[in-house]
């Protein structure tokens, strides 16, 4: 059972999966595509045609701009933001000029870190609290700092890989059995 929130505004063309709750003074824009089973915290902002999928946390003070799309399962902590315009200025319109950010499934944003428009971000990545992405992020990395910058690795559960940055090695996680293997610079998951 989808839940509004009576302060909440929803648009025209909007729509929400089932099960999805739409909290205090949130927004979702005109056209925008929210899947199942996803939480949008008080106050935050869904731009017009925005795209989420299923099973996603979007915390409060949240603002997801048009031309972003959130794959499943994402994270995104309280007062983090996307941005879709990379140069802007006021007296200036830049509607026309707004770049693509697309996160993969499972993805981790930290409270208050800034995804800079124009990059994707690889499945199950963790960007770090108050990290500034302003480049395409691989699978499973984790990255901190401003602007950020790769200091590891994350499994789907949620712990830090104990692996190089590149190189080769492999990894079996205790807490889902799941098996990672790093051949260069590249972290995959070889067995669920």
């Amino acid at each position: 059972m989808t839940l509004i929130h009576e302060t909440a505004v929803i648009d025209e063309g909007v729509s929400l999966g089932d099960g999805t709750k739409v909290w205090h003074f949130s927004h979702v824009s005109e056209g925008a595509q929210i899947g199942e089973n996803c939480s949008l915290g008080q106050n935050v902002f869904i731009g017009r045609n925005v795209k989420i999928g299923s099973n996603c946390r979007i915390q409060n003070n949240v603002s997801v701009y048009e031309n972003v799309v959130l794959a499943d399962d994402v994270f995104c902590g309280p007062s983090m933001v996307f941005t879709n315009v990379y140069n802007p200025r006021s007296s200036i319109p830049r509607k026309d000029s707004f770049l693509n950010t697309s996160v993969e499934q499972g993805a981790t944003f930290g409270a208050n870190c800034t995804i800079v428009c124009g990059v994707s971000i690889g499945s199950y990545a963790f960007v770090g609290a108050g990290a500034v992405v302003n480049q395409s992020v691989l699978d499973y990395a984790l990255v901190v700092g401003v602007p950020a910058r790769h200091i590891g690795w994350m499994s789907r559960f949620g712990e830090q890989i104990p692996l190089p940055l590149s190189g080769s090695g492999s990894f079996s996680c205790n807490h889902t059995g799941d098996y990672y293997r790093l051949t260069g610079d590249r972290m995959q998951l070889v067995e669920a």
